[in-house]
This record gives C-alpha cells, structure tokens and sequence, in this order.
C-alpha cells in the first residue's frame, strides 16, 4: 500500500481515538493517527468492508413532505425544486452488498497513483503533493471519473468487483430505509461535519461517531459528498427536475450523497440527491467517494 504498515503505537493512539469524547482531542489524535500510519487505513479501501444485508429498502421521500424540508432549510436557501427530486417514495430490493465504512482518503488514493502516475492528481494536495498530515482524511476534488477509475485499479488489483454505490445502495446503507440523517430524525450540529460546525475543512475519518448510520457507516453525513454511480434522473414516476445543476451543455451529472465540510446540513438528509454545481462556485463541493465490492 505504502511505507505505513500498523505498530503497537499506532494501535494505541488508535485505541485512545476511540475512546475520546472532546472534538477538539479526538482532532488531535486523529493528526497524529495519520502522521504514524493509521491502522484502520493502512490496509486499504477493502479493509474496512461493512455488510448490508439484503433487504427491501424505501427510497425517497412523499411529495407531501417537500415543504417541511424547505421550510426547515429556508434559511440556507434550499428551494422546493431541490427536494422535488426525492420523490416519489418507492421500494427498491436490494441484494446483500459491501460498503466501505470510510469514505476513500488520502492515502488509499495515494496508492493508486503509486501505480497509475498519470491518474488525475486531487486539486485540494497543495503542489500536487501527498498531505501526509491529511492521510486518514477523505479525498476528495477528484472527478467521477477519477473515482471510477479508481474502483477499475482496485478491482484488477484485488481480483474482486469494485465500484461506486449506486443511488439506492447508498440511501439504505446511510439510513436503512428510517432515518432521515444517518443518526435519525434530526438534524444535530455535532453529529457531522458541516458549515454548521464552523470547521470548514475535512476532518479525519470517523471523527464523529455519533454520527455513524444505523449499519456502523462513518461519515456519510458532512465531511466530503460523496459520488455514486448514477447520472441523475427522474425517480419512476417522478418529475424531471430542471434546476441550476442543468444546463444546454450538461444534459444530466453525476448524483451526490451525504454533504460536505463547506455546505449546509440540509446536504446530509440521506435521501438529497445533489450534485457538482456549474457555477463558479463549484470548489464549495468537495466530493470524494467510497465503494462497494463484490
């Protein structure tokens, strides 16, 4: 993978990580975590595989709930168009599938380039070089091509299927068909990292366990959005949406889950489908990634 490999000391700061409480301590531990090579990375994306059982798993949400969320939001500017997305709500089985329990960081990305030189280098490593302070961060300003290449490396070198979850995948596995966050029902500053939190910049992985989605998933509200295999598209049944994601040029885009460090919680309600903005304001959306292997 690279020159970390897992020590006794490394495990110990891992184990003291684990049992902080304080933000600002499990912060700290986390630093120095990537600094010594933190265990629960080392081994790469594949070894921190959760298994989501198979399951019926209700998608989206009812046209009836879309003015609740926009006036929840109002004061951060989410309009109704943004949420009419979600809807219909409907049922989508689901066979049993392994997901990362960690967003895809800086240093199981960094292997990657190791073997692939002339794969996309992200825009958020200063000078093009690897953050070593930033290891056991989730990568992210990569494209989804990028991503897909990614799992395409990952798959030819572990011998097993690789790839970005699609829409429903990720939905259920963030908040098993109850949740509206992948902690609950209710939008909590200190369960993620969000512009809420004031941090705005990414946070080592796992740093928020309150956070975590009913199958034991980190990160998946706040910290980096994350992308999944799907263009976007009308849920059967459902309208079309045209919104500022949409231009003459850019027919459909890449749907993102989850929210980041630099945008509203609103981003995090696990049945939002976003995406990468055409605007200027674009490097607001850091997006990175996990997978899925068979």
């Amino acid at each position: 993978m690279s020159r970390f490999c897992e020590t006794p000391e490394a495990a110990a700061l891992l184990r003291s990580f684990e049992a902080a409480t304080d933000l600002s301590r499990r912060l700290q531990l986390g630093m120095e975590l990537a600094i010594k090579g933190d265990p629960r990375i080392v081994g790469g994306a594949l070894n921190h595989l959760v298994a989501i059982p198979a399951g019926e798993a209700r998608i989206g949400i009812d046209e009836s709930q879309i003015d609740a969320v926009v006036r929840e939001y109002a004061d951060v500017g989410v309009i109704r168009d943004w949420i009419l997305k979600e809807v219909p709500r409907h049922t989508v089985s689901l066979a049993g599938f392994n997901i990362s329990k960690y967003p895809v960081t800086n240093l199981e990305y960094l292997a990657f380039l190791q073997d692939c030189p002339h794969a996309e280098v992200p825009t958020s490593w200063p000078l093009r070089a690897f953050p070593l302070h930033y290891a056991n961060h989730p990568v992210y300003s990569v494209s989804a091509s990028a991503a897909d290449a990614f799992c395409t490396w990952l798959s030819a070198r572990t011998g097993r299927t690789v790839r970005l979850p699609d829409e429903a995948q990720w939905e259920y596995a963030a908040g098993a068909g109850r949740f509206e966050y992948p902690w609950g029902n209710e939008a909590r500053t200190e369960n993620a990292n969000t512009a809420e939190l004031g941090l705005l910049a990414t946070t080592p992985v796992g740093v928020f366990p309150q956070g975590a989605s009913p199958f034991g998933l980190m990160d998946m509200g706040g910290n980096v959005e994350e992308y999944t295999s799907n263009d976007y598209d009308a849920y059967p049944n459902g309208p079309f949406v045209m919104d500022d994601l949409i231009s003459e040029n850019r027919p459909t885009y890449r749907i993102t889950r989850g929210g980041c460090f630099g945008r509203f919680a609103d981003l995090c309600r696990v049945s939002r489908r976003h995406g990468l903005s055409i605007t200027p304001y674009a490097s607001l959306y850091a997006v990175g990634f996990r997978v899925v292997a068979e």
